[in-house]
Order: structure tokens, then C-alpha cells, then sequence
């Protein structure tokens, strides 16, 4: 019956511009718009909307409540960190090694969320 998730929405005050950063940073392609609505889809068919936002912001923290990150699945974490770093993101720490092998690195979307890559040692 429930096959996964379909697909996650960031509240923006700019759908298009957050949606094109995802485009330009990351490799993702619009694939649908309807109204203020923006979808972009990754290589892995993965799907974010970004709609318009309402109020403020809440503070950004890795522990507060809600959703805290997107983790965006790498084949190469070496070369994913290179490419972002000539991108330009801001990174939130340094890149770090589970005691399992996973090697991640959190960074910030064009509006400040948090994002982070991730390449796993064994396939869970």
C-alpha cells in the first residue's frame, strides 16, 4: 500500500530561486511547476517542492524541533566535497567518519537549511 516518500517541501520566500540553487549546486532538474509551486527532481528520482512561505522563519538549529536535514546520497564523497566547495556552499562542520564508514559533511541550501552529504560504507 505505502510505497515511500514521494517527495518533501521546504517553504521559501523564493521557490524558484531555492529550486534553480538546487538545479545549479546539486544537479537536480525542474520537472513540474503549477502556480508558485516548484518540483525539482534528483538523478535518484527523489523529489523536493518548493512552495511559498508564510511568517518567519523559525531558528535554525541541528536539534530543534521538526525537520532537521536532507542527507544527499554520494557515490564519491571526496569528489562530491570538492565540487561543493568550488560551488561555494557554506559547510556546518567539518566532514566526519561514522564508526561504521559512513563519511558525511552538513552544508547550507541557498536559503540556509540544512543539507548534508553522505556516502555509505555498506548499503542499508
Amino acid at each position: 500500500m505505502f510505497q515511500g516518500i514521494e517527495h518533501t517541501a521546504i517553504a521559501t520566500s523564493s521557490p524558484e530561486r531555492l529550486a534553480q540553487w538546487y538545479v545549479d549546486i546539486l544537479g537536480f532538474r525542474i520537472n513540474y511547476r503549477y502556480g508558485p509551486f516548484v518540483f525539482a527532481k534528483a538523478p535518484n528520482g527523489s523529489m523536493i517542492e518548493f512552495i511559498p512561505a508564510e511568517g518567519d522563519a523559525p531558528s535554525q538549529a541541528m536539534r530543534t524541533p521538526g525537520i532537521r536535514h536532507i542527507a544527499i546520497a554520494v557515490e564519491d564523497f571526496d569528489q562530491a566535497y570538492a565540487e561543493l566547495g568550488k560551488k561555494g556552499v557554506r559547510w556546518v562542520g567539518e566532514p566526519s567518519t561514522t564508526p561504521e564508514g559512513n563519511r558525511l559533511a552538513f552544508f547550507e541550501d541557498g536559503d540556509g537549511n540544512y543539507l548534508h552529504i553522505i556516502q555509505r560504507a555498506q548499503a542499508i
